[in-house]
């Protein structure tokens, strides 16, 4: 599937000690780009409570490749890997604009649960259709 990309400025608040964006902050970024991508498709999370379920992580993997600082332009790309029955795995790309480089990559492995039961459940067919029609 297509990448969703968008680009922002890092804020000063994302800087650690060491004086470079704070590795857990890599994280924030990449959840919010998945809440992002589904609401573009239609299925973000209200959409998703309508229809029962909620995208919970199972696993986050994250490459550091060079650091971030404050003010620099990054963009971000994610896209659907692979999408199944309960399970989707997401990965994630951010580049520094100026240099033009990979600061890092990322995946995460979503499963869709049953809000009620809080059990995993097959991913809606109308979910699935609407990233793959993207």
């Amino acid at each position: 599937m297509k990448p969703f990309t968008y680009t922002f400025t890092v804020p000063q608040d994302a800087i650690d000690h060491n004086g470079h964006v704070h590795n857990v902050t890599y994280l924030s970024w990449m959840i919010e780009a998945a809440a992002k991508h589904s609401e573009l498709v239609g299925y973000g999370y209200e959409a998703c409570s309508a229809l029962g379920g909620a995208w919970v992580a199972k696993s986050h993997h994250i490459a550091y490749k060079a650091p971030a600082f404050a003010n620099d332009l990054l963009r971000m790309e994610t896209w659907i890997d692979e999408i199944g029955k309960l399970k989707s795995t997401r990965k994630y790309r951010l580049i520094d604009e100026k240099r033009k480089k990979v600061v890092c990559e990322g995946e995460t492995e979503w499963v869709f649960v049953d809000t009620k039961r809080m059990r995993p459940m097959r991913i809606p067919e109308v979910i699935i259709a609407a990233f793959e029609a993207e």
